[in-house]
């Protein structure tokens, strides 16, 4: 079983950045994506960034050039850094894995871009 933890979230006034961070645990023998998804109130759960295995990064549309995702130097972390951050961004953000032919999702850390 694999657990993912998220940190990071928080409130923030529009233009302003986050780091989100996500720590996969657990039997993993091959990891092969880690990624960030978010849902806002009434709106179905969409791709924010995801990076295989191989370093292929896929980013939503709505956040390219403003969200850069990125592996951390321990094993099986994964970090979003948010930049330029807009009201829109506003949402639960959960990390998610692809490990040993099965999907894992994170709790959620809550996201708010407000003035």
């Amino acid at each position: 079983q694999v657990q993912l933890v998220e940190s990071g979230g928080g409130l923030v006034p529009p233009g302003g950045s986050l780091r989100l961070s996500c720590a996969a645990s657990g039997t993993i023998v091959s990891m092969y994506a880690m990624g960030w998804y978010r849902q806002a109130p009434g709106k179905q759960r969409e791709l924010v960034a995801v990076i295989s295995s191989g370093s292929n990064i896929n980013y939503g549309d709505s956040v390219k050039g403003r969200f850069t995702i990125s592996r951390g130097n321990a094993k099986n972390t994964v970090y979003l850094q948010m930049n330029s951050l807009e009201p829109e961004d506003t949402a639960i953000y959960y990390c998610h894995a692809e490990a040993d032919r099965s999907g894992y999702w994170g709790q959620g850390t809550q996201v708010t871009v407000s003035s």
